[in-house]
Protein backbone atom coordinates (compact mmCIF):
# COMPACT_ATOMS: atom_id res chain seq x y z
CA UNK A 1 0.00 0.00 0.00
CA UNK A 2 1.26 3.43 -0.94
CA UNK A 3 0.88 6.25 1.60
CA UNK A 4 0.97 9.78 0.24
CA UNK A 5 0.65 12.96 2.23
CA UNK A 6 -0.35 16.33 0.82
CA UNK A 7 -0.98 19.81 2.12
CA UNK A 8 -4.15 21.44 0.78
CA UNK A 9 -5.00 25.10 1.34
CA UNK A 10 -8.50 26.56 0.95
CA UNK A 11 -8.52 30.19 -0.21
CA UNK A 12 -11.18 32.72 -1.11
CA UNK A 13 -13.06 35.79 0.05
CA UNK A 14 -15.03 35.99 3.24
CA UNK A 15 -18.45 34.34 3.10
CA UNK A 16 -17.92 32.16 0.02
CA UNK A 17 -18.39 29.00 2.09
CA UNK A 18 -14.86 27.64 2.48
CA UNK A 19 -15.46 26.28 5.97
CA UNK A 20 -18.86 24.89 5.09
CA UNK A 21 -17.34 22.85 2.24
CA UNK A 22 -14.77 21.24 4.54
CA UNK A 23 -17.28 20.71 7.34
CA UNK A 24 -19.82 19.21 4.94
CA UNK A 25 -17.25 16.67 3.77
CA UNK A 26 -16.11 15.77 7.27
CA UNK A 27 -19.42 15.58 9.11
CA UNK A 28 -22.06 15.38 6.36
CA UNK A 29 -23.82 18.29 8.05
CA UNK A 30 -24.59 21.87 7.05
CA UNK A 31 -25.27 24.97 9.13
CA UNK A 32 -26.17 28.47 8.01
CA UNK A 33 -24.98 29.92 11.30
CA UNK A 34 -21.23 29.49 11.50
CA UNK A 35 -18.91 32.27 12.61
CA UNK A 36 -15.93 33.61 10.68
CA UNK A 37 -12.63 31.77 10.67
CA UNK A 38 -9.91 33.44 12.73
CA UNK A 39 -6.59 33.01 10.95
CA UNK A 40 -6.99 29.43 9.76
CA UNK A 41 -8.29 26.06 10.86
CA UNK A 42 -6.67 22.67 10.30
CA UNK A 43 -8.35 19.39 9.37
CA UNK A 44 -6.99 15.95 8.57
CA UNK A 45 -8.71 14.02 5.78
CA UNK A 46 -7.79 10.50 4.66
CA UNK A 47 -8.93 9.08 1.31
CA UNK A 48 -8.23 5.51 0.20
CA UNK A 49 -8.09 4.81 -3.52
CA UNK A 50 -7.62 1.21 -4.66
CA UNK A 51 -5.78 0.39 -1.45
CA UNK A 52 -3.55 3.47 -1.57
CA UNK A 53 -3.93 6.08 1.14
CA UNK A 54 -3.83 9.84 0.65
CA UNK A 55 -3.56 11.81 3.87
CA UNK A 56 -4.42 15.48 3.43
CA UNK A 57 -3.61 18.32 5.76
CA UNK A 58 -6.38 20.78 4.88
CA UNK A 59 -5.83 24.40 5.92
CA UNK A 60 -9.03 26.47 5.79
CA UNK A 61 -7.97 30.12 5.77
CA UNK A 62 -9.83 33.23 6.90
CA UNK A 63 -11.28 35.37 4.14
CA UNK A 64 -11.22 38.70 5.95
CA UNK A 65 -8.76 41.26 4.62
CA UNK A 66 -7.24 41.82 8.07
CA UNK A 67 -5.96 38.22 8.07
CA UNK A 68 -4.58 38.40 4.53
CA UNK A 69 -0.99 38.92 5.69
CA UNK A 70 -1.16 35.60 7.53
CA UNK A 71 -2.09 33.58 4.43
CA UNK A 72 1.50 32.76 3.35
CA UNK A 73 1.98 30.93 6.65
CA UNK A 74 -0.69 28.47 5.59
CA UNK A 75 -0.16 28.03 1.86
CA UNK A 76 3.63 27.79 2.01
CA UNK A 77 4.60 24.25 0.99
CA UNK A 78 1.10 23.42 -0.27
CA UNK A 79 0.59 20.80 -2.97
CA UNK A 80 -2.94 21.85 -3.90
CA UNK A 81 -5.13 24.93 -3.52
CA UNK A 82 -8.91 25.10 -3.54
CA UNK A 83 -9.81 28.56 -4.87
CA UNK A 84 -13.39 29.13 -3.75
CA UNK A 85 -15.79 31.79 -4.96
CA UNK A 86 -19.53 32.38 -4.56
CA UNK A 87 -21.36 32.04 -7.90
CA UNK A 88 -23.88 34.65 -6.71
CA UNK A 89 -21.24 37.32 -6.07
CA UNK A 90 -19.11 38.41 -9.01
CA UNK A 91 -16.59 40.21 -6.81
CA UNK A 92 -15.62 36.97 -5.07
CA UNK A 93 -14.79 35.50 -8.48
CA UNK A 94 -12.72 38.56 -9.41
CA UNK A 95 -10.87 38.23 -6.10
CA UNK A 96 -9.59 34.80 -7.16
CA UNK A 97 -7.22 36.50 -9.62
CA UNK A 98 -5.39 38.11 -6.71
CA UNK A 99 -4.98 34.77 -5.00
CA UNK A 100 -3.69 33.16 -8.19
CA UNK A 101 -1.14 35.93 -8.68
CA UNK A 102 -0.01 35.61 -5.08
CA UNK A 103 0.32 31.84 -5.28
CA UNK A 104 2.24 31.96 -8.55
CA UNK A 105 4.76 34.41 -7.11
CA UNK A 106 5.16 32.77 -3.70
CA UNK A 107 4.59 29.05 -4.25
CA UNK A 108 5.80 28.55 -7.81
CA UNK A 109 5.19 25.72 -10.24
CA UNK A 110 3.79 22.33 -9.37
CA UNK A 111 0.87 23.59 -7.27
CA UNK A 112 -2.42 21.95 -8.23
CA UNK A 113 -5.23 24.50 -8.59
CA UNK A 114 -8.91 23.68 -8.26
CA UNK A 115 -11.34 26.53 -8.98
CA UNK A 116 -14.53 25.97 -6.98
CA UNK A 117 -17.78 27.81 -7.69
CA UNK A 118 -19.73 27.32 -4.48
CA UNK A 119 -23.46 27.79 -3.74
CA UNK A 120 -24.63 26.32 -7.04
CA UNK A 121 -27.93 25.57 -5.30
CA UNK A 122 -28.59 29.31 -5.74
CA UNK A 123 -28.38 29.15 -9.52
CA UNK A 124 -31.29 31.58 -9.92
CA UNK A 125 -29.12 34.26 -8.28
CA UNK A 126 -26.02 33.47 -10.32
CA UNK A 127 -23.68 36.34 -11.23
CA UNK A 128 -20.80 34.21 -12.54
CA UNK A 129 -21.60 32.23 -15.68
CA UNK A 130 -20.34 28.66 -15.67
CA UNK A 131 -18.58 29.01 -19.04
CA UNK A 132 -16.79 32.17 -17.87
CA UNK A 133 -15.46 30.32 -14.83
CA UNK A 134 -14.47 27.33 -16.98
CA UNK A 135 -12.55 29.56 -19.37
CA UNK A 136 -10.71 31.26 -16.52
CA UNK A 137 -9.85 27.91 -14.97
CA UNK A 138 -8.40 26.73 -18.28
CA UNK A 139 -6.33 29.91 -18.55
CA UNK A 140 -4.63 29.25 -15.20
CA UNK A 141 -4.32 25.49 -15.62
CA UNK A 142 -6.93 24.75 -12.97
CA UNK A 143 -9.67 22.16 -12.68
CA UNK A 144 -13.12 23.70 -12.36
CA UNK A 145 -16.18 22.38 -10.59
CA UNK A 146 -19.26 23.76 -8.91
CA UNK A 147 -20.34 22.78 -5.43
CA UNK A 148 -23.02 23.33 -2.84
CA UNK A 149 -22.31 22.86 0.84
CA UNK A 150 -26.06 22.99 1.46
CA UNK A 151 -27.07 20.04 -0.73
CA UNK A 152 -23.61 18.37 -0.87
CA UNK A 153 -23.19 18.75 -4.62
CA UNK A 154 -19.60 18.16 -5.76
CA UNK A 155 -18.11 17.94 -2.26
CA UNK A 156 -16.75 14.38 -2.46
CA UNK A 157 -15.61 14.96 -6.05
CA UNK A 158 -13.62 18.02 -4.98
CA UNK A 159 -11.44 16.04 -2.58
CA UNK A 160 -11.32 12.91 -4.73
CA UNK A 161 -9.88 14.93 -7.63
CA UNK A 162 -7.05 16.16 -5.43
CA UNK A 163 -6.36 12.72 -3.96
CA UNK A 164 -6.21 11.13 -7.40
CA UNK A 165 -3.77 13.76 -8.66
CA UNK A 166 -1.58 13.43 -5.57
CA UNK A 167 -1.32 9.69 -6.16
CA UNK A 168 -0.45 10.28 -9.80
CA UNK A 169 2.38 12.58 -8.78
CA UNK A 170 3.58 10.40 -5.93
CA UNK A 171 6.26 8.66 -8.00
CA UNK A 172 8.23 11.88 -7.70
CA UNK A 173 9.07 11.44 -4.03
CA UNK A 174 10.83 14.78 -3.71
CA UNK A 175 7.70 16.69 -4.64
CA UNK A 176 5.49 15.12 -1.99
CA UNK A 177 5.21 15.19 1.77
CA UNK A 178 5.00 11.54 2.79
CA UNK A 179 3.37 11.11 6.17
CA UNK A 180 4.06 7.96 8.13
CA UNK A 181 3.28 9.14 11.64
CA UNK A 182 0.45 7.44 13.57
CA UNK A 183 -2.94 8.56 12.39
CA UNK A 184 -4.66 11.09 14.64
CA UNK A 185 -7.71 10.09 16.62
CA UNK A 186 -9.88 12.48 14.63
CA UNK A 187 -10.04 11.87 10.92
CA UNK A 188 -12.46 11.25 8.10
CA UNK A 189 -12.00 8.44 5.63
CA UNK A 190 -13.67 7.67 2.33
CA UNK A 191 -12.90 4.51 0.34
CA UNK A 192 -13.18 5.05 -3.40
CA UNK A 193 -12.68 1.55 -4.80
CA UNK A 194 -16.10 0.47 -3.63
CA UNK A 195 -19.37 2.09 -2.67
CA UNK A 196 -18.69 2.15 1.07
CA UNK A 197 -17.83 5.49 2.60
CA UNK A 198 -17.25 5.90 6.31
CA UNK A 199 -16.69 8.77 8.71
CA UNK A 200 -14.59 7.56 11.62
CA UNK A 201 -15.10 10.68 13.70
CA UNK A 202 -17.31 13.71 13.22
CA UNK A 203 -15.50 15.71 15.91
CA UNK A 204 -12.72 16.95 13.66
CA UNK A 205 -11.42 20.45 14.41
CA UNK A 206 -13.98 22.70 12.75
CA UNK A 207 -13.11 25.81 10.81
CA UNK A 208 -15.50 28.68 11.28
CA UNK A 209 -16.88 30.78 8.46
CA UNK A 210 -19.83 32.98 7.78
CA UNK A 211 -21.77 31.25 5.08
CA UNK A 212 -22.45 28.08 3.07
Amino acid sequence: MKIVGAKVVVLGSQGVGKTSLVTRYETKTFSRNTSSTIGASFSHIVIVINGNKVRMQVWDTAGQERFRSMAPMYYRGAHAALLVFDITKLQTFNDIQTWVHELSSRVGEGLMLVLVGNKCDLDQRREVARDVAQQYAASIGAIFLETSAMDETGIDEMFEIIATEMLRKSDDVDSMVHVYSPEPATKSTIVLNNSASSLNDSSLPQAQNSCC
